[in-house]
């Protein structure tokens, strides 16, 4: 197989004409707004997320500060590092992962304190806002400007990119590569400000601001010293077993986090929609949300707890000001209201069944060029 480039436009600014005139997200949003009120709820967080904060932070820390007393076998330490894996990954989707987006908390500050847990597995707020909250909230599968789909090393995600040989097999292969997401935030998150600082150039974002520089700095350096320094100076182990924990750890949260992503649009039904050379694109914002998205909820409640409601993808690109807890009740309203407009509703039902679309839908990308759905439509 020759590799081959799509053709694509000429800047990365993307507009959404809502050529049809659609008045879909504003009936939405007012029935939404009408659950709302009805029910005298605030969008925002509750005492039980503080709790399930709590819960989810103590599932990464206790284990680390009970690995410092240097008092456990082997065996015993990896069990605690795995245990900080699946820490990680809770602490990512249910507290993080609102904060960031202001919907934990109605109080700016509490939401700024819990999305800084992003700081202690290696992130950085500033660059998940603009990469995750910016961009893929906002150009969801639009190769070159959301990055979930675009430059990934060894992927082909999306059918604007260049299809090469290899990618043939990546259904096979992908999973591991998704095990490296949070361990790449070490060397990923100074590579964004080179590619902000081009978005910027053509519209699309602004410029990397000086003060995030200390930030990133400071943050990797604490991160470094919290996760290496502090366990190597303090534990009776050597390096080779350290570096083999930190690796585990970091497995298992990457792989539990970019799996649940991947499955809410790396699936069968989710378009990848291409700008045209102006940059347009045809449906309104929240129609392309739709298109590009699938949920996997109604399976299995304790799931969909522990992620955070991304079960309910559809809920959250429509809607990420509001917290994950509202998301199984306010879906209903979703649902009904898409089909009243006659828009595609992609729910797989089990996250099962969503992996096992996407290892299809990676098949699909690692042999067709074009998107069959653009094709079809």
């Amino acid at each position: 197989m020759q590799n081959i480039t799509p053709t694509v436009m000429t800047s990365r600014k993307v507009k959404f004409l809502n050529r049809d005139k659609s008045s879909f997200f504003a009936t939405l949003r007012g029935n939404i707004d009408e659950y709302f009120e009805e029910n005298n709820l605030q969008k925002t967080g509750n005492n039980g997320l503080i709790l399930k904060a709590v819960f989810m932070l103590s599932l990464y820390l206790v284990p680390y500060f009970i690995l410092l007393t240097n008092t456990f076998n082997g065996w015993q330490q990896l069990g605690l590092t795995i245990v900080m894996g699946f820490g990680v990954a809770g602490v990512g989707m249910s507290v993080m992962h609102d904060a960031v987006h202001g919907s934990f908390s109605s109080n700016k500050t509490i939401n700024e304190i819990f999305g800084g847990s992003l700081y202690l597995f290696g992130g950085n707020v500033y660059n998940w806002d603009m990469q995750h909250n910016k961009l893929h909230h906002t150009y969801t599968n639009v190769h070159h400007v959301d990055e979930d789909v675009t430059g990934k090393f060894l992927l082909r995600l999306t059918y604007d990119d260049k299809l090469k040989s290899v990618h043939r097999f990546q259904y096979i292969y992908a999973f591991f590569l998704y095990s490296l997401m949070t361990i790449s935030f070490l060397w990923k998150d100074f590579k964004e400000i080179k590619l902000y600082n081009e978005l910027a150039k053509e519209g699309v974002m602004k410029p990397f601001p000086r003060e995030e520089y200390v930030k990133l700095f400071f943050g990797k350096l604490f991160y470094v010293f919290f996760i290496c320094v502090v366990p190597i100076l303090t534990l009776d182990i050597s390096f080779g077993k350290w570096f083999a924990g930190f690796m585990i750890m970091h497995c298992i949260s990457g792989l539990i986090l970019s799996t649940v992503f991947q499955s809410a649009h790396i699936v069968e039904g989710a378009h990848h929609p291409v700008p045209d050379m102006k940059g347009n694109l045809e449906n309104a914002w929240a129609v392309h949300q739709l298109l590009t998205t699938a949920n996997f909820a109604g399976g299995n409640k304790l799931f969909s707890w522990f992620i955070g409601g991304l079960d309910y993808q559809v809920e959250h690109h429509l809607f990420p000001n509001i917290s994950h807890i509202h998301y199984p009740k306010i879906a209903k309203i979703v649902e009904d209201t898409a089909n009243q407009f006659g828009i595609p509703y992609n729910n797989k039902v089990t996250f099962w069944k969503a992996i096992v679309s996407h290892k299809r839908a990676l098949q699909d990308l690692g042999t067709r060029l074009h998107d069959p759905l653009a094709m079809a439509s």
